[in-house]
């Protein structure tokens, strides 16, 4: 099926309206399409997966980063502040994973680099991301289709 947010009048724009907000909260970019690709790889949405990474590398994220976001623990590509990010956004995505789904050590390091407002912003990003995956998964968008 075509992808329902574009079925529906006027969800596209409320989306994109949230988005827009998010961009404004002062979280670099770079951080917000990071947090976007892991937790589309963590969802397996090879449609936002393959756009997100477009999307990164159009803005002059690395490829070396890109490569290894999805093992961003281990690689030294990522700054502190990042690795919050990254961490917040995987425990975000994960939240039947465990009885504490976002453990305070998490959150309280993510705090220690951003401030109310930027926080919002990534728990937003996070949120409409696995939006995103939840409805391209479901109705099996296609990777390297229109972003």
């Amino acid at each position: 099926m075509s992808n329902p947010a574009v079925l529906l009048p006027g969800v596209t724009e409320h989306v994109l309206a949230v988005l827009k907000a998010v961009k404004k909260a002062g979280v670099p970019q770079g951080t917000l399409d990071l947090v976007h690709l892991r937790a589309s790889q963590i969802n397996g949405c090879s449609y936002c997966v393959h756009g997100g990474t477009l999307q990164a590398q159009k803005a002059g994220e690395r490829d070396e980063r890109l490569h290894t976001v999805a093992a961003w623990a281990d690689a030294p590509f990522f700054s502190p502040a990042e690795r919050a990010a990254l961490a917040l956004a995987e425990a975000a995505t994960r939240l039947g994973d465990r009885t504490d789904p976002v453990p305070d050590a998490v959150w309280d390091e993510a705090a220690a680099y951003y401030d109310e407002r930027q926080l919002a912003a990534l728990v937003l990003m996070i949120g409409m991301t696995n939006f995103f995956n939840r409805v391209n998964v479901t109705t099996r968008q296609v990777a390297g289709e229109a972003w």
